[in-house]
């Protein structure tokens, strides 16, 4: 499988390791010393390698970081792992509610008299430094460039991967890479830029039609890459992970010479400060122009050739997904673990020979495992579906023409009401959201609340944002564009992102309903405004939402003419594609209400 159930965090290792740690920032002469979870390339995935976070402290979420002193060491998780943290960190470690507070004023608490607080400088950005050290301005706190010390006391650290890169075809790239680099090179040109260093592996994977597997479940390599304002790549990769030619306008070089190639540079440099390791910024000094990854927003604006790819790919994984929800549905309460489920949707998703692998650990939590946002079934917390559960699948497969990610909320046997109630709440967002048409202009953080404004209504509301971007069979957490309250980012057409609304009961269920949606241009509507552009959502994900776990009478008219017609359109879609069986549970899953 894609996918294990090895337990990997591990809580008692916490603490000797910590110590090893701090023996090391006595010897640096620190009082502090900073572990985050990113790696050199500042991503949310990283490779065995550099797990140094998960090592340390047993936390396996995928943000996140660790500030260890001398006697507190505090690990920052956002709003989707505080129920995780509490169970995989031993009591030598301090979860700290992050954002909320911040690590300046953290450590402003901790280290009253000031203090050296150590960091790699390649495995933090420079906006992230620069806003640190602001906040720390007159604290006496002073953030001091070290080699990494988890390095020194991880005896049995992974190697690097070296994994092979291919080459991503035309008719799913829709654009051939040679076109890609002279239109971003006169992107370039126009801002008055020589060059762009770009550090992100997927922006590199985008620009240059390859995938690699590096990364679990990514289909990126590991490499560094500068794009010249003349039109030519400079490509820095391990020459083991390479057997292809990459074209004219591309020069191959050792990942060793990157350092030195970006001092070399002349005038004026894009960077993106939020991604860009400290280390880099470093050597280019005041010749960086913070305007962002050159490839970020055209990779987010899909052309016509990955928008019918992801959704020709959503179809077939639909077939996954449904066959694994007609079998479950013919199992009895009580007879089923998470793992089976798990283990029969990957079973379905490999029938089709364009799965490459899964886009994260599916998430199969039931009962209390469900308020578990990012939960990860082990060996160790495999749990029974029993009569009265509701259990969140959240999934997604990775095809060589797109990247998949649902969810569904399921009910085992007989549900309570109440949980009925906060289902039909979430199904209410997610609905109105889908229905949403917005003008032109408007980001994430604009139309967000509407997804949770029936939960705010009840006094509830949940602590992840309503979406995130996807990409075109990479990344299936991709920006710049969100759903969330901090999202800038104007919504364009071809962008494709999650909306996933759910809710969260800490030590009795969870839920979430996520279908993947692509912006597109609204048609016009009489009597509307001829000048005022306006953006809707084309659904590219179909699979029927458990009808067993509505409260109808909630639902107002549009909200049960939207589900009816979804459903119709589901059936229309699938049906063809399914045996028999799964027909007939289809046509029972589809009916209206």
């Amino acid at each position: 499988m894609f996918q294990s159930f090895e337990v990997t965090a591990r809580p008692e290792q916490g603490p000797p390791r910590l110590v090893a740690l701090r023996s090391e920032m006595v010897k640096e002469g620190l009082d502090g010393f900073l572990i985050p979870r990113a790696d050199v390339h500042q991503g949310e995935y990283v490779a065995p390698r550099d797990e140094r976070l998960a090592w340390l402290t047993g936390f396996t979420g995928s943000a996140g970081f660790c500030a260890a002193l001398a006697n507190v060491a505090g690990v920052f998780v956002d709003g989707r792992y505080r129920t995780q943290v509490k169970a995989q960190v031993a009591a030598d470690f301090t979860p700290v509610p992050w954002p909320e507070v911040s690590l300046s004023a953290w450590l402003k608490e901790q280290l009253h008299g000031g203090g050296k607080v150590g960091f790699d400088p390649w495995l933090h950005a420079a906006g992230q430094i620069a806003s640190a050290q602001k906040d720390l301005a007159d604290s006496g706190i002073e953030l001091v460039r070290v080699e990494n010390l988890v390095d020194r006391v991880w005896q049995d650290q992974p190697a690097p991967p070296m994994n092979p890169v291919k080459a991503h075809p035309i008719e799913f790239a829709g654009e051939a890479a040679s076109s890609k680099i002279t239109r971003l090179a006169k992107v370039l040109q126009e801002a008055g830029c020589t060059a762009a260093v770009i550090t992100l592996p997927d922006s590199i994977m985008w620009l240059l039609n390859i995938r690699g597997s590096d990364i679990g479940y990514n289909p990126v390599a590991h490499c560094f890459a500068i794009l010249r304002a003349d039109g030519r790549v400079d490509l820095f990769i391990a020459k083991e992970k390479l057997t292809m030619s990459l074209g004219d306008q591309v020069s191959v070089h050792a990942p060793e010479a990157f350092l030195d190639a970006v001092a070399a540079l002349e005038g004026n440099v894009q960077v993106d400060l939020g991604t860009l390791p400290q280390a880099i910024a470093d050597v280019l000094a005041d010749r960086m122009i913070d305007s962002g990854d050159p490839c970020a927003l055209p990779k987010a604006c899909k052309n016509d050739a990955e928008i019918a790819g992801s959704a020709e790919a959503h179809l077939r994984d639909a077939v996954a997904v449904i066959e694994t929800l007609c079998w479950l549905d013919s199992q009895r309460p009580g007879t089923v673990k998470e793992t089976q489920v798990v283990t029969r949707l990957e079973e379905n998703r490999r029938k089709d020979n364009a799965l490459q692998d899964i886009s994260f650990d599916t998430i199969a939590g039931t009962g209390p495992n469900g308020a578990i946002m990012h939960y990860r079934v082990t060996e160790e917390t495999d749990s029974t579906l029993e009569d009265g559960h509701i259990l969140v699948l959240d999934s997604g497969g990775q095809y060589l023409d797109g990247t998949t990610d649902i969810t569904r909320t399921i009910a085992i046997g007989d549900v309570g009401d109440e949980e009925k109630a906060c289902f039909t709440r979430v199904l209410k967002g997610m609905i109105n959201l889908s229905m949403l048409r917005w003008p032109v202009g408007l980001a994430g953080r604009d139309i967000e609340g509407v997804a949770r404004a029936p939960l705010w209504a009840a006094g509830q509301d949940f602590n992840h944002g309503v979406g995130h971007g996807v990409g075109a069979y990479l990344s299936v957490h991709e920006g710049p564009q969100r759903l969330s309250k901090t999202s800038h980012i104007p919504l364009q057409p071809g962008m494709i992102l999650s909306n996933e609304p759910g809710y969260y009961r800490e030590g009795a269920f969870g839920i979430r309903i996520e279908n993947l949606v692509a912006v597109q241009k609204a048609p016009a509507l009489p009597g509307g405004d001829d000048e005022r552009a306006m953006l809707n959502w084309r659904t590219l994900t179909f699979v029927p939402i458990d009808r067993r776990l509505i409260l109808v009478d909630m639902l107002t008219r549009a909200e049960r003419d939207w589900l009816n017609t979804y459903h119709k359109e589901v059936a229309e879609k699938l049906r063809p594609r399914l045996g028999d069986q799964a027909q007939l549970w289809l046509d029972a899953a589809t009916a209206p209400i």
